[in-house]
């Protein structure tokens, strides 16, 4: 019952998908995080179905690509990519520490927000529409990464104060079990991309990470939701782009 009771806790706070009302309480937030990456294997398995069916159909590969993309973020209600739409806002304005953490939490859509979404979404479009068939599985696993690398982040990397609900997950989580379990998922995920000959696609999650933990989380004075929706999003595009490129390269080859 606690088993379940931890997913629908993860479920109800990372996705769209209709799942009982719980009271959340200590008991069932504590490997919560540990479930955050059923979720991406909810979506990588919708991405799936649809990539083989849209093959099979001979659909517009403009049409496959669309609703691959849109996939993802209808599972998800789109919680990450607000994220990430405040941290580019935040992220573009040369200014001080705080000033750059008041834009975090400002609601409003600024001018690169849209930019950086606007890109996001030709290219996560342009890389779903040329993706054949056979990269079905490693799409599902890429869903799957960027959740366990996402909660992973919030056991590790120092946390900013008043960062909401990332803080109240982080605080509520056994860490050093949570850390553990989230681990050895990612390491396995990562030899599961090597052994389906993938392993542009590790690299680009593993170099988003560094770049996460050097670059984006030390100009805000430490990890917050935001931050987290922006890396999601981020590590996500980026281990689809490497996928479909190196599919591309493996045909040159």
């Amino acid at each position: 019952m606690r088993i379940l009771e931890t997913v629908i806790v993860a479920f109800s706070m990372f996705s769209a998908i209709p799942v009982p009302q719980i009271e959340w309480n200590e008991k069932n937030m504590r490997y919560s995080l540990c479930a955050f990456p059923l979720i991406g294997a909810v979506i990588g398995a919708a991405c799936w179905v649809w990539l083989c069916l849209s093959t099979r159909l001979a659909l517009p590969p403009l049409l496959k690509g669309a609703v691959l993309c849109a996939i993802p973020v209808w599972l998800s209600g789109g919680i990450h990519l607000d994220g990430y739409a405040d941290t580019w806002d935040a992220l573009s304005a040369h200014v001080t520490v705080q000033r750059r953490q008041e834009i975090l939490k400002d609601p409003h859509l600024g001018a690169f927000a849209a930019i950086h979404l606007g890109l996001y979404f030709v290219l996560d479009v342009a890389f779903c529409s040329a993706l054949p068939e056979t990269a079905g599985l490693p799409l599902a696993v890429v869903f799957c990464l960027s959740r366990c690398l996402s909660g992973l982040a919030l056991t590790v990397f120092p946390l900013r104060e008043g960062s909401g609900l990332a803080r109240s997950f982080a605080d509520a989580a056994d860490r050093r079990w949570v850390r553990w379990i989230l681990l050895v998922l990612s390491i396995l995920l990562a030899v599961l991309f090597l052994v389906l000959g993938c392993w542009p696609a590790a690299a680009a999650a593993a170099l988003i990470f560094g770049v996460y933990y050097c670059l984006i989380c030390p100009k805000f004075e430490g990890l917050s939701g935001d931050l987290a929706g922006w890396f999601l999003q981020t590590v996500e595009l980026w281990m689809i782009g490497a996928l479909t490129l190196w599919t591309f390269m493996e045909k040159m080859l």
